[in-house]
């Protein structure tokens, strides 16, 4: 006896519903490394903040105060003076004088360092090795050589009775014999100029030499091959490469630059004119020189103000620099 064989297919039973899954929150790569670069400049923030946060705080509540040798020798509290430094600072013709001639002294020489550094790690890329190393000691030398020691030797090179620079112009049949270099603003200002680019050039023709290590040499064969001139492939390749390291080199010169203190005090034998003054050596001047230290201490704060935003574009360049677009 046959018995029929249903063979209609079974019906499919209804999938069971899973629950979702709970969806993890993944920070992107930026994130990331911004919070490393913070940890691992977490402890060199806290040494500024333990050396520098105190000194600051006191030379900021001086700035409010009118501090006078009667207080200095009693220990007495100064009275408060309220933003009557500031007031005075702001509207003095001589402190704006000072301000315009640090600028302009920041301007020129950090232009002339960066160029003369970069004319030079561009150089040190294409003599041989054997060259390159001398180069490098030789500025590793510069580098090392204290600000005051530098500032003595370019003293006695301009001095006007046994200076070289006098003899070596004079045996060239110009008369400067006994020339007094900073009679002339313009002189003395170039004297300076020189000793601070000199000695920041090894700073920046090292770094900017590193630098150049990371410009492939396929792109600027390439640019050759494609027909580029040397003045072109600086300008569209190389250039763009270092942008962020040129950056981050030339605000630490203006920082460094800004706050010219040790080459025109030393110079000027301690006595800088009011020709030769800047914002530091003028602060310092007020407040040691006149015994106004509170005046001294509102144009040091105007100076770190004034300088602040230098300060926070180089810390954010910094976190920057390592960051792949």
């Amino acid at each position: 006896m046959m018995h029929a064989v249903d063979s209609r297919p079974a019906p499919a039973q209804a999938p069971q519903a899973t629950p979702p899954k709970p969806v993890k929150r993944v920070r992107s790569r930026g994130q990331r490394d911004s919070g490393v670069a913070w940890l691992l400049s977490l402890p060199t923030l806290l040494i500024l903040v333990a050396m520098l946060g105190y000194p600051l705080y006191r030379m900021i509540v001086l700035s409010f105060q009118n501090m006078r040798l009667r207080e200095l020798f009693s220990g007495a509290t100064p009275p408060w003076a309220g933003v009557d430094q500031y007031t005075k600072a702001l509207t003095d013709s001589v402190f704006w004088g000072v301000v315009a001639r640090t600028a302009g002294f920041t301007v020129v020489s950090v232009t002339l360092s960066v160029l003369a550094g970069l004319g030079i790690a561009l150089l040190m890329r294409r003599v041989t090795r054997g060259v390159r190393m001398f180069m490098m000691i030789a500025m590793m030398f510069v580098w090392a050589l204290p600000q005051l020691v530098a500032a003595q030797a370019f003293r006695w090179l301009t001095d006007s009775d046994f200076g070289v620079l006098n003899y070596v112009l004079t045996q060239l049949g110009l008369d400067y014999d006994t020339h007094s270099w900073f009679v002339n603003p313009w002189e003395g200002w170039a004297v300076i100029t020189a000793l601070v680019v000199w000695a920041g050039i090894p700073f920046l023709a090292i770094s900017l030499s590193a630098g150049l290590t990371q410009v492939p040499k396929e792109l600027l064969e390439a640019a050759t091959v494609d027909g580029a001139n040397p003045w072109q492939s600086l300008r569209n390749i190389t250039l763009p490469i270092l942008k962020p390291l040129l950056m981050i080199v030339t605000t630490l010169s203006v920082i460094w630059n800004f706050g010219l203190f040790t080459q025109n005090w030393a110079l000027r034998d301690g006595h800088p004119e009011p020709v030769y003054q800047t914002l530091a050596t003028y602060s310092y001047t007020q407040a040691f020189g006149r015994s106004i230290y509170s005046y001294g201490s509102a144009i040091s704060v105007i100076t770190v103000l004034l300088m602040l935003g230098v300060m926070v574009f180089y810390i954010r360049q910094m976190f920057k620099i390592g960051e792949v677009d």
